[in-house]
């Protein structure tokens, strides 16, 4: 087992193994994944005695950098693209940059559609470049770009942004608060459209559309579902805001649990959890699977899915009837993530020498909305594809992620937990490597150089293998559950936890299941620690993020 401490002259438990060690908190946390650990650090240095419980051996649940090609090259094997940096409260309250010497890179070519006649579809940082290479195939689309670009960054900054970071209101309240405002009916009108009827709208050229629909659909929406237009202007308006975490995603999760030792906390990995206690509606500790009994005085937050939480730890005998079928009705993502990561000789080529320090490069093998479309449907079916998928290059921007001018890749494609021939398939390693050349094929379509040569290890994760090592990715499920309309923001996961606050006393809910959802965002762990710190009547110590206080006085939220 490895424990992340504070020195032992500074903390009495760990005088050694032999002693006893402390086994009452105020708060325990289940679960050491970014909102865990976002929500142990703000209530660790309010004052709290708080003790994370991890299961795996290691903290940071998809903040994971790993060398599973060839040592010491490293790959992101979960989360690389983050999008909220600039937003995320903890990165400005913890002062991660400037204590924790906490980096990012945020290339200016963001995106880049590879065309097979060697022309591409960019999109850069800078609106001109990006609105100069749209001109190249429609000036209506260009013109359109530069309009939505402006006016969903203004919708971000003023509602959706902030939202992320406040607790969730009842459907009716939040629509009255938004037809109240100017531009919250604008946003109302996106949110009532799909992702597709957003992007038709908006743009006419093939290749665009492609680009553009996948952008706003990728991250687990399905592209002709009513209802969650807000989300796909989320990945709209941020897809100028992709970030690469220098030395790799995990450098994330280990400042933060610097935040976590520092003021007092403790992280116990390799802790196998056999209930919650529960005495008199109330939820008072942790049982182990060694017998140990881990008193948790004031609150219990839970960061795993709900399903879990509830029916496995919790115990349905401490639930009520309606609470269990809604619980049993919590629908997992629609797909899940096959990706294959790879050691390289050299950087790719591509026949467009324009997008060669492009950051990602989407969706690789299908240049129509069509064949966009034709994925999805195929997905549906239990289908597998090997074109459509993102890749980047991590090391063209971070060279510290590989040794001796190598470089690494990773290719990242949707496709179904429940395969038509079944999700064991996935376990045969010949099959790994048949996907892994198949993706490579399609890719060397555009950068011919990624050949034999030049690509000289791949290591292939399928959804079965995301499920296996992330047991609260049910079905390979990377948010937790679906991203629908009915499981959304007050909804999410249910009425009953929406604002993490649970049925049974003192047990709270702050994981990706519950409102603002999964990514790298830190909204359920940032909510679920001002939630318990205004219970447990303790100061909070930070300040409203001003980007909430404007969308109050705004009187969007």
């Amino acid at each position: 087992m490895i424990t992340i401490r504070p020195h032992k002259l500074t903390h009495p438990e760990y005088a050694g193994p032999e002693e006893k060690r402390d086994t009452s908190y105020d708060v325990v946390i289940l679960g050491a994944g970014p909102n865990g650990l976002c929500a142990a650090a703000y209530l660790a240095k309010a004052g709290l005695k708080v003790l994370v419980l991890e299961k795996r051996c290691e903290a940071g649940g998809g903040l994971a950098t790993e060398e599973v090609t060839v040592a010491p090259h490293i790959h992101n094997t979960h989360s690389i693209y983050h999008l909220m940096v600039n937003y995320a409260p903890v990165y400005q309250d913890f002062h991660l940059a400037e204590k924790y010497n906490l980096k990012y890179v945020h290339p200016e070519l963001q995106f880049a559609l590879p065309l097979s006649d060697g022309k591409s579809v960019r999109i850069y940082t800078d609106v001109d470049r990006t609105c100069a290479s749209f001109a190249q195939f429609s000036k209506k689309d260009a013109e359109a770009y530069r309009e939505i670009h402006h006016k969903f960054k203004k919708y971000l900054d003023l509602f959706i942004a902030p939202a992320t970071y406040v607790v969730p209101i009842a459907g009716p309240l939040q629509a009255a608060k938004l037809d109240a405002h100017e531009q919250g009916r604008e946003i109302s009108e996106f949110s009532g459209k799909s992702p597709k009827r957003i992007v038709e709208e908006l743009f006419e050229n093939d290749h665009i559309r492609a680009l553009m629909l996948y952008l706003s659909a990728h991250w687990g929406l399905e592209p002709d579902v009513d209802g969650v237009g807000y989300l796909a202007m989320l990945f709209l308006g941020m897809c100028t805001n992709y970030r690469l975490c220098v030395g790799g995603s995990h450098m994330l999760a280990q400042s933060l649990q610097k935040v976590i030792v520092e003021n007092g906390g403790v992280i116990r990995t390799s802790q196998i959890i056999k209930r919650i206690v529960v005495k008199d509606g109330r939820a008072t500790g942790i049982e182990l699977s060694d017998g140990a009994v881990i008193e948790a005085n004031k609150a219990i937050i839970s960061t795993i899915d709900p399903i879990q939480t509830f029916i496995k730890y919790t115990g349905k005998e401490n639930l009520e009837e309606d609470f269990v079928e809604k619980l049993e009705n919590f629908r997992w993502d629609h797909w899940s993530l096959l990706t294959v990561h790879a050691l390289l000789e050299k950087p790719p080529a591509f026949i467009d020498p324009e997008i060669n320090n492009a950051f990602i490069y989407a969706p690789v093998g299908i240049e129509t909305e069509e064949n966009l479309l034709e994925l999805w449907e195929a997905i549906a079916k239990g289908e597998l594809w090997t074109k459509g998928f993102n890749c980047c290059f991590p090391t063209v921007h971070d060279p510290v992620q590989s040794f001796n001018g190598k470089h690494t890749a990773v290719i990242s494609q949707m496709a179904p937990y429940d395969l038509k021939e079944g999700a064991e398939k996935y376990y045969s390693l010949k099959f790994k490597q048949e996907l892994a050349e198949q993706c490579m094929e399609t890719l060397r379509k555009y950068a011919p150089n990624m050949n034999s040569d030049n690509v000289l290890w791949t290591t292939t994760h399928t959804p079965v293998d995301i499920a296996n090592k992330f047991p609260n990715m049910v079905k390979g499920s990377i948010k937790v559950g679906a991203y629908e309309p009915l499981q959304m923001g007050f909804l999410r996961p249910n009425e009953d936890c929406s604002d993490h606050r649970t049925p049974i006393k003192n047990l709270y809910l702050g994981g990706a299941s519950t409102h603002s959802g999964g990514l790298i965002t830190f909204g359920p762990g940032y909510q679920v620690a001002n939630v318990v710190a205004e219970d447990c009547g303790v100061e909070k110590w930070w300040r409203e993020p001003e980007i909430v206080k404007k969308a109050k006085e705004e009187g969007l939220l």
